[in-house]
């Protein structure tokens, strides 16, 4: 049998970032996109089985008021075993020792995902707020099609 699953903290690289999205069925990226993004990364941390990335998450914002929690992911044959529950352990635990009073925390909760992250202290918004959204297309595109699909 293989090593136990570590927790690192570091986010992983771009092809790891966009291996596990994918595998998790997550909206793909580019990899220009993602090039780009990495390096804003406030915290990050990666889940290692046998040297390979199995799961991931990050924080991103301003460092200061805003601060989002995105990319948690587990790549399928590893789900279900409480990983996404141990990626926020950290991302939480690094919160509550880095955010200052009076900033935002926020995420998007999809699925069945909001009662982990309901664990954490995060709350539905709406009515009050409400999450709106579009993914970026050729020549500046705005595509929802995708929320067309969703159940």
């Amino acid at each position: 049998m293989g090593e136990a699953i570590e927790l690192v903290e570091r986010f992983p690289g771009v092809e790891d970032y966009l291996r596990i999205r994918s595998a998790a069925g997550m909206h793909a990226k580019t990899a220009e996109a993602a090039t780009r993004a990495l390096p804003n990364t406030l915290y990050g941390v990666s889940l290692q089985r046998d040297g390979e990335t199995v799961g991931m998450g990050r924080i991103i914002g301003d460092n200061g008021c805003f601060f989002t929690v995105v990319d948690i992911a587990i790549v399928p044959e590893f789900q279900g075993q409480g990983l996404g529950r141990r990626v926020m352990a950290a991302l939480d635990a690094w919160i509550q020792r880095n955010v200052p009073e009076s900033a935002y925390v926020t995420l998007v909760a999809d699925g069945d995902a909001k009662y982990l992250y309901q664990k954490f202290g995060f709350v539905e918004s709406a009515p009050l707020a409400v999450n709106m959204e579009y993914v970026m297309g050729p020549g500046g595109e705005r595509d929802t099609s995708y929320l067309e699909a969703a159940p």
